[in-house]
């Protein structure tokens, strides 16, 4: 059996307690070194094969799963945050449904959730927004026309956008042609939950300047949105908790 499991933002605390068995219990572990917090092989057994997966194609990834398959072993394939989102993984299970390769996925603990806690911010506020978009922006990998941050930052939504430190410029100017003020709030979040998690905050009129004082342009995420600078009183109380609000658990006061 194969299990994609997603290895958290970072923290090995963050791991999923079934992650973390699984883990334990694996005699392959293919993981992407670069992203994947090197403590979490500290849970590996002492004999555990370990294969670093970006210095490897799909095609050896396959390889190296079907020998371990063969011989009986089980397999961990460790992802970064959750694997569902950019990690890659259709392909990979595409593969394996090819080649009769049984194998479960293990949600993780994203990165994008591990950054509104080092904010210390809910993302989806009452008469602020109540929808949270996740998106990228076109690199080397393309994004779709109608997705593009232009068409997205239309809805004036909290925005998480992953893999796109690099390209601030573009990110700011896109926003801010889709309808963003200036003054909105931006934060940068680098390495969520690590020991050296670094957040820069500021608006998209002064986010660029911040970021040649004091620079980040990888393992970071960007969150836009006034949800950051809703303080109290600036938005609507939850009807959840409501003492005039009735549901089946409780009548109204």
């Amino acid at each position: 059996m194969v299990y994609i499991v997603g290895a958290g933002p970072g923290d090995p605390e963050l791991l999923t307690v079934k992650g973390h068995k699984l883990l334990s219990a694996a005699d392959v572990i293919i993981y992407a070194r670069s992203l994947v917090n090197p403590e979490l092989l500290k849970i590996c057994k002492a004999d555990a094969e370990i294969y670093n997966s970006a210095e490897m194609t799909l095609d050896e990834v396959v390889k190296v799963i079907q020998i371990a398959e063969s011989k009986g072993k089980n397999t961990v394939r460790l992802h970064t945050g959750d694997p569902s989102i950019y990690g890659a993984i259709q392909e990979q299970m595409d593969e394996f449904k090819a080649k009769n390769i049984e194998f479960e996925v293990v949600p993780g603990v994203s990165s994008f959730l591990a950054a509104a806690a080092a904010l210390k911010q809910e993302y989806t506020l009452p008469g602020v927004t109540q929808s949270v978009i996740i998106t990228r922006c076109g690199g080397r990998t393309p994004v779709p026309d109608k997705e593009s941050l232009k068409k997205l930052g239309q809805a004036q939504a909290t925005m998480c956008i992953f893999l796109s430190a690099s390209l601030m410029h573009n990110v700011v100017r896109d926003l801010m042609s889709a309808g963003y003020k200036s003054s909105t709030p931006i934060a940068i979040v680098q390495k969520a939950s690590w020991p050296e998690e670094k957040i820069i905050r500021g608006t998209l009129s002064t986010i660029m300047d911040q970021l040649k004082e004091d620079p980040i342009d990888r393992t970071a995420l960007i969150v836009v949105g006034q949800c950051l600078d809703s303080k109290k009183g600036e938005y609507e109380k939850s009807k959840l908790y409501s003492a005039t609000f009735s549901h089946m658990f409780r009548s109204a006061w």
